[in-house]
């Protein structure tokens, strides 16, 4: 199991460094359905390999000017106390009930993700927006409870958000993206460490490692990629998902372990 976590995570870092985000939704299937995982331990698991993955991923846009600092420290303040709610709620439902509740997230990331792919993307060279404090909060506590509650980074959240709703142009924000993934999934992995939930560490490990090497892969080759084959591409596979868990939890005896 541990070795198989490798290439799993490989492709989970390619869509996180390519995209800005997404890999984590698609690391919970596989931490309980591919590794064997118990649902909340998977949960904590995830937010370490997409916390990793985010942090190596945002190296080339940050180096590239692509990253809106301010808006991305102002957005993740939120966040974090969002995401302690989360880890709170986590703690409070069955593994079954958790996947039933990350099915239709799913739905809406998928639609949201072909949206923004199939949308004129404005040009890098536009500034980063001034961004109302009200929006920052609504948006920021928003994702938090997300990260918090489902264990996700909340990528395939922030990009639609930051270019749908903020008018961010794509490539920044997809920097913006990964640095927010980093510091919101860093303290929603404190909230789930304080309240005692365990994990695997090799598989955590390996799964981590993988991720970290796909995320700098997608990083550098991300810019040269058609954006909205990926995109769409993406929505596919997290749609495609989501049918599996739905069909799976209701009439196939649900996730391992719950």
């Amino acid at each position: 199991m541990t070795l198989l976590a490798i290439p799993f995570g490989l492709v989970i870092g390619l869509i996180v460094g390519t995209v800005g985000g997404g890999g984590a939704i698609l690391a919970l299937p596989v931490l309980v359905y591919v590794l064997g995982e118990h649902v909340t331990p998977a949960s904590t698991a995830s937010l370490i390999v997409v916390a990793l993955a985010a942090s190596v991923g945002a190296g080339a846009p940050a180096r590239g000017g692509n990253v809106c600092w301010r808006l991305a420290i102002l957005f993740s303040l939120p966040a974090a106390a969002g995401s302690l709610l989360g880890t709170i709620l986590n703690q409070e439902v069955s593994g079954p009930a958790l996947i039933l509740a990350f099915v239709p997230v799913m739905a809406i990331a998928g639609i949201m993700t072909w949206r923004r792919a199939c949308s004129e993307q404005a040009g890098d060279e536009l500034p980063c927006p001034d961004v109302p404090l009200g929006k920052l909060l609504v948006a920021g506590g928003l994702v938090g409870l997300l990260t918090g509650f489902f264990g996700v980074g909340g990528g395939f959240v922030i990009v639609p958000v930051l270019t749908l709703w903020f008018g961010m142009s794509f490539r920044r924000a997809v920097g913006t993206s990964l640095v927010i993934i980093t510091l919101t999934g860093l303290a929603a992995l404190a909230s789930h460490v304080v309240t005692g939930t365990t994990l695997d560490v090799p598989i955590t490990a390996a799964l981590a490692g993988g991720t970290m090497v796909g995320a700098l892969i997608g990083s550098l080759v991300g810019s040269r990629l058609p954006q909205r084959a990926l995109g769409q591409g993406f929505a596919l596979v997290v749609g495609a998902v989501a049918i599996f868990l739905l069909i799976d939890t209701l009439a196939l005896g649900g996730p391992p372990g719950s």
